[in-house]
C-alpha cells in the first residue's frame, strides 16, 4: 500500500531477576542502557504479600512485605535516575494498591507496605522534580495469575466483583493503559499523584472473615 505507515519496531529484553537481591538492582539498569541505548521509564511492579491475621504475622514476614513492596522500588528508582538524567529526564510509575487506603483484617503487612509505597511516590516526586516525574497507580482486584490462588470458587469471584462499582475484575490492560498515560506526554503535568484504577472500589474486595479477638 503506497500510503501505509511503516511498522513500529519494538524490542523487549527479558532479564530473569530476583529484585530482593537489592545490591544487584544496578544490573537491571545497566542491561537496559546497554541493550536499548538508554533509560526513559521505570515501572516498579514487583510486590505482594499473603494475608494473615495480625497476631499470626511475624516480624520477619512484616519486614519482608516492606522490603518486597517498598525498598525494591526505592532502590531501583535511585539506580535508574542517573541514566534518565543522561537523556534529559524520565518518568517513574509505582504499582501500589487500593489496600494501601482501604483497611481490611489480615492485611496489616501488605496494606501498610502499599501505603508506604504511595507516600514514597510523593516524597520521590518532590526530590526528583522537575526532571523526573514520579506517580503511582492504586490497583484494585485485577485478574492475574497472582489472584487465581484466592479465586477458588465462583462465589469468591462474585463477591470481589460486587465490591466494585463497575461489577467486574480489572484486566492487566486496564493497568497498562494507566501506566501509558502517566508516562506519555498526556500525563506530562502530573507528578506525585496516585491514579486509582480499581473499578470504583468502596469496600475491601476479599473479606477473609477473620473473627473478633
Amino acid at each position: 500500500l503506497p500510503h501505509a505507515r511503516p511498522a513500529l519496531v519494538q524490542r523487549a529484553v527479558p532479564v530473569p531477576f530476583d529484585v530482593m537481591e537489592l545490591h544487584r538492582l544496578c544490573h537491571l539498569v545497566d542491561t537496559a542502557v546497554a541493550q536499548l541505548g538508554g533509560l526513559d521509564l521505570l515501572v516498579n511492579n514487583a510486590g505482594g504479600s499473603m494475608p494473615k491475621a495480625l497476631l499470626d504475622t511475624s516480624i520477619r514476614s512484616f519486614e519482608r512485605a516492606l522490603t518486597f513492596n517498598v525498598t525494591t522500588a526505592f532502590e531501583l528508582t535511585k539506580q535508574a535516575v542517573p541514566a534518565m538524567l543522561e537523556r534529559g529526564g524520565g518518568s517513574v510509575v509505582n504499582i501500589s494498591s487500593a489496600a494501601g487506603r482501604v483497611p481490611d483484617r489480615g492485611f496489616a503487612a501488605y496494606g501498610t507496605a502499599k501505603a508506604a509505597l504511595t507516600h514514597l511516590t510523593r516524597e520521590t516526586a518532590c526530590d526528583l522534580s522537575p526532571r523526573v516525574r514520579v506517580n503511582a497507580i492504586a490497583v484494585g482486584s485485577v485478574a492475574t495469575s497472582a489472584l487465581e490462588m484466592v479465586l477458588t470458587d465462583e462465589s469468591t469471584r462474585t463477591a470481589m466483583e460486587q465490591s466494585t462499582q463497575l461489577r467486574r475484575l480489572g484486566e492487566p490492560e486496564d493497568i497498562a493503559a494507566g501506566v501509558l498515560y502517566l508516562c506519555s506526554p498526556a500525563g506530562s503535568y502530573l507528578t506525585g499523584k496516585v491514579l486509582e484504577i480499581d473499578g470504583g472500589m468502596l469496600t475491601p474486595p476479599l473479606g477473609l472473615g477473620l473473627p473478633d479477638l
